[in-house]
């Protein structure tokens, strides 16, 4: 029923100045590569055409999201989370989509054509489809572009917290022109990953009604959309139970064959299979666990996929914490961390082939790749080590406890993960049981509001997950640089600020720019702000008599299509 099969997922040459990257290889060294069953077979050669079948009209399928919804604005710090993300995507319009292969491509049922008209200054210019309207009849337009630049450049709006600043901040004027449906985009200094930008676009006639930027860009934060660019609409939302969406009517592209795509919130990953094995649901697509996979496979109504995904778990620092801004007392807690330990407890039961990440911005496989990590002795669990570090700068651990060089007791230090997750608790506790022999006490406590345990900064450290996209370049500017919302742990560094925004300013020299970037992590990593675990598995099992649905990598994951998911007709098999 399934088969590991040797080499890559696919390589794609991305358009416009983007890596060109291996996408599945479980090792750079060309180890194993992703497990399936019949049905997911093609999505290993064809990724944008698996799973292809004849459409029948009609039917309700059921998505299981790990989380409940705490925030509807995607493009704020609160709502930057995937799940979030995931269940707006058939309601909210995006100019670009990142496909399964790792290609971006422009999304035709909004616009039309997009085109750089200029290199100097650097002249971005969308056309967007005529037809194209929010779900109340008004037209999507310049004016929309206008709000998600200036909600996103902390010029316009310096109280809003968008999760990214990059590229907006490097863009001199958005202007409309052909009724608004010509969007003219001028950049201060050219930006490689612009096609990450409006990547989703709100309503702007609706902000306009909610009073001034910052007022807007909160109350899409805490209001269920009612409008729609998408092929569905919200129809309900019952919290902590399911977010229910139904066609637009006023779609003006394909219009979906589903009556209804239901995003059904299971917190527990203990209720995964037995939801899909009684057709509570129809699909998942969640962190695996050894036990998870086991149990997938045993499903005859189901396809599965397992296999390299952008993703990756780390352990957050937060430097706000007056123990924790010792670069000593860091240094010392990620020495006595083993990720090899870690790993093997956990996704080493399904994934053998995984080890330890050495970057925070690039993958194993990647031509950009270095390991910066491992030759400082973070991850490696070295414990007597740790306490070395610790001694010499004046740290003593008296009856089980560590005190600073004050002879202040440190104190207990509150580790997060997504409450229901087992990887992330797992780890929580090796890393607990790690830090212990140091004399420090982690306390576990789960939340169920990942976006906003990260912005509020209620943490001392965090395991989550960073889940990439093809364009490598604008998101270290997201997550590291010293002013951005994203930057949860609050590191500064000048320097790193500095190579990272030389990097931003680079378009066709990828090269060039991964250098950068790769000189930027060697700083970050030398002040263990951050410490990588491992690039994550992708794991979805999908019912057989559902079409179109397919494993994406990438952070636009497998609803990227969700407008064309679809019941099979079996009458046509």
């Amino acid at each position: 029923m399934y088969r590991r099969t040797k080499g890559q997922l696919g390589i794609a040459a991305v358009a416009a100045a983007v890596l060109a990257l291996a996408a599945c290889s479980a090792t750079p060294d060309g180890g194993s590569g992703p497990e399936y069953s019949v049905g997911f077979a093609d999505c290993v050669q064809k990724p944008n055409e698996c799973n292809t079948g004849k459409v029948k009209k009609g039917g309700t399928i059921t998505y299981a999201i790990g989380k409940d919804i705490k925030a509807w604005n995607t493009l704020s710090s609160a709502g930057n989370t995937l799940e979030y993300s995931h269940a707006l995507f058939g309601v909210l319009p995006r100019v670009h989509h990142y496909y399964p292969d790792l290609s971006v491509q422009v999304n035709k049922e909004l616009v039309d054509s997009v085109e750089i008209t200029s290199k100097s200054p650097m002249t971005v210019v969308y056309k967007l489809n005529k037809n194209a309207v929010w779900n109340d009849g008004t037209a999507i337009s310049a004016e929309d572009f206008i709000y998600a630049w200036k909600v996103q450049n902390k010029k316009d709006c310096p109280t809003c917290t968008p999760a990214s600043t990059a590229g907006f901040d490097q863009v001199t004027s958005v202007t409309g022109s052909d009724g608004g449906k010509t969007v003219t985009v001028v950049f201060t200094s050219p930006y490689p990953d612009w096609q990450a930008m409006f990547l989703p676009l709100y309503p702007a006639h609706i902000a306009a009604t909610k009073g001034d930027l910052a007022t807007s860009f909160k109350w899409f934060e805490t209001n269920v959309p009612t409008y729609s660019a998408g092929p569905y609409k919200i129809e309900k939302f019952e919290p902590n139970f399911a977010l229910t969406l139904v066609p637009n009517e006023k779609y003006w592209g394909t219009k979906p064959a589903l009556d209804k795509v239901i995003y059904r919130i299971i917190t527990s990953d203990a209720q995964l299979i037995p939801a899909l094995k009684n057709k509570e649901v129809h699909a998942i697509s969640p962190i695996p666990t050894a036990d998870l996979i086991t149990q997938a496979k045993q499903l005859p109504d189901s396809h599965w996929f397992l296999g390299k995904s952008m993703s990756w778990e780390h352990i957050y620092t937060n430097l706000k914490n007056p123990a924790l801004a010792d670069k000593a007392l860091r240094e010392a807690i990620f020495t006595a961390i083993d990720r090899k330990g870690i790993i093997a407890k956990t996704v080493g039961q399904y994934a053998p082939d995984t080890q330890p990440l050495g970057s925070h911005n690039f993958f194993p496989g990647m031509p950009a790749y270095k390991d910066h990590v491992t030759p400082t002795g973070q991850g490696s669990g070295d414990v007597e080590k740790a306490k070395g570090i610790l001694t010499a700068a004046g740290y003593k651990i008296e009856g089980g406890k560590l005190f600073d060089k004050t002879g202040k007791a440190v104190p207990p230090l509150r580790m997060r993960h997504t409450v229901g997750n087992m990887l992330r608790q797992n780890s929580c506790e090796l890393v607990q049981a790690s830090l212990k022999q140091l004399g420090i006490d982690v306390q576990i406590v789960p939340t169920d509001n990942l976006g906003g345990t990260l912005s509020s900064g209620d943490f001392d450290m965090i395991i989550f997950a960073w889940v990439g996209s093809p364009l490598r370049i604008g998101a270290a500017k997201q997550i590291w640089n010293s002013t951005s919302s994203s930057n949860y742990g609050k590191w500064v560094n000048a320097e790193s600020d500095k190579l990272i925004a030389e990097a931003n300013g680079l378009v066709g020299e990828d090269v060039k720019a991964f250098e950068l970037l790769n000189k930027a992590d060697e700083i970050m990593t030398k002040d263990a702000y951050v410490l990588p675990l491992f690039q994550r598995e992708i794991f979805l099992a999908s019912d057989k008599l559902y079409t179109n649905i397919r494993p994406n990598p990438t952070n636009h994951g497998s609803v990227y299509n969700v407008g064309l998911w679809a019941a099979l007709d079996t009458t046509a098999q």
